[in-house]
């Protein structure tokens, strides 16, 4: 009689290797996305379901490398002082002294990322790409054995004191900035000086959660004029003759079927910054060179340019045509495909500049060769 030995059940996979609990993480992103609506705005709704994302976030995150968690030290100390802090920036976070305006510095950032007046929605979307980036870095981050590194207390310090600065100017950005660093910093007291190294790229990516909204005015309001030449420029060679432009303003002169604006939002804060951190990350994940990292970085403003550009010349041909209703219609979902046909072209950058130079992508820690046990054991030839 042979006795059988039970194996472990392997993990239950869904289609595209989702796991069930995984499932309940994608419909609160679902809900998340159906909370942005304009008619939730002001509403605590997208907080509440923002907060439960992330927590689940970091719960799939954990759950998808049990063994480097498990290898990481000081968990429950770094999971009591990240709580701290982030508690210090709900009830003490926004400086701003109106009635209107929630203490929750969170409460803000998520009041700005979900107004239907500005174009700040990919700050909701890049807190769970960087925790999608830690993962892809999980064996780097444990390479070498965590501990204590005191060190990182100073870190912690200067956020500290930024957030009184900007608590006391009334200046909300700078308070978002020392919450960032604070949380870089309390990874590096808990898990050293080499997390932080390790850890540099994803958490740089969350400058990209602090608003900028008209800060960046100078950068695109020379964009927006770029934007409006190049179209009249286009539009004069047969497109739409009798296009006449004013600054930012774009008009027929003679029949006055219809008017259109280069705004802000048509001149790429939205598409700048969410083109600026796709490229940012297609640099850092396929590249090591410096240099051609910095190049993915520098093609989000031309691309940011011809998407717009692109944008608008079908508007403005669709208006020539149906006039101002016609163009109306068209305008928003032509800016969908022409930001679309960007990262096209960013992919294609990287999938070029990866060819130059035989550089391999930079996909995480290299991983041992393996060694035929056949081969090292034969002994040597004389």
């Amino acid at each position: 009689m042979t006795s059988s030995v039970s194996e472990p059940r392997p993990n239950r996979l869904l289609p595209y290797g989702l796991r069930p609990h995984e499932i309940g993480f994608l419909i609160l992103l679902g809900a998340l996305g159906y909370s942005c609506r304009e008619e939730f705005w002001g509403q605590p709704l997208p907080l509440y379901l923002f907060s439960a994302a992330l927590v689940a976030a970091v719960a799939v995150l954990v759950l998808r490398c049990p063994d480097e968690w498990r290898q990481l030290p000081n968990k429950w100390f770094w999971g009591l002082l990240t709580a701290a802090w982030v508690a210090l920036f709900i009830f003490l976070g926004n400086p701003t002294f109106s009635s209107t305006d929630p203490s929750s510095l969170l409460g803000w950032l998520i009041g700005i990322y979900d107004s239907p007046m500005l174009d700040e929605g990919h700050g909701l979307i890049i807190p769970f790409v960087v925790l999608a980036l830690f993962w892809w870095k999980r064996k780097e981050l444990v390479a070498q054995p965590a501990g204590l590194w005191w060190p990182a207390i100073g870190l912690i310090g200067f956020a500290l004191c930024l957030h009184v600065v900007g608590f006391k100017s009334q200046q909300q950005r700078l308070s978002v900035v020392a919450f960032l660093l604070g949380l870089y910093g309390l990874a590096g007291l808990a898990w050293g000086r080499h997390w932080l190294k390790a850890g540099f790229f994803p958490f740089f990516l969350l400058v990209f959660c602090v608003p900028v909204a008209d800060y960046a005015v100078p950068l695109t309001l020379p964009l927006r004029l770029l934007v409006s030449r190049i179209v009249e420029i286009i539009a004069h060679l047969g497109l739409a003759p009798d296009l006449s432009r004013a600054g930012t303003q774009l008009f027929d002169s003679v029949n006055h079927s219809y008017a259109y604006e280069v705004a802000a939002a048509c001149s790429g804060i939205h598409s700048l910054v969410a083109l600026l951190a796709l490229a940012t990350i297609l640099g850092f994940v396929n590249h090591q060179a410096a240099w051609k990292r910095g190049v993915m970085m520098l093609i989000a403003v031309p691309l940011a340019v011809l998407q717009n550009v692109l944008r608008l010349c079908f508007t403005v041909m669709v208006a020539e045509t149906c006039g101002q209703k016609g163009g109306k219609a068209v305008e928003t979902d032509a800016g969908y495909i022409t930001f679309m046909l960007a990262i096209v072209c960013a992919f294609l950058v990287s999938r070029w500049l990866e060819r130059k130079g035989g550089e391999l992508p930079a996909a995480g820690p290299a991983k041992p060769a393996l060694v035929n046990p056949s081969l090292t054991d034969k002994p040597a030839t004389p």
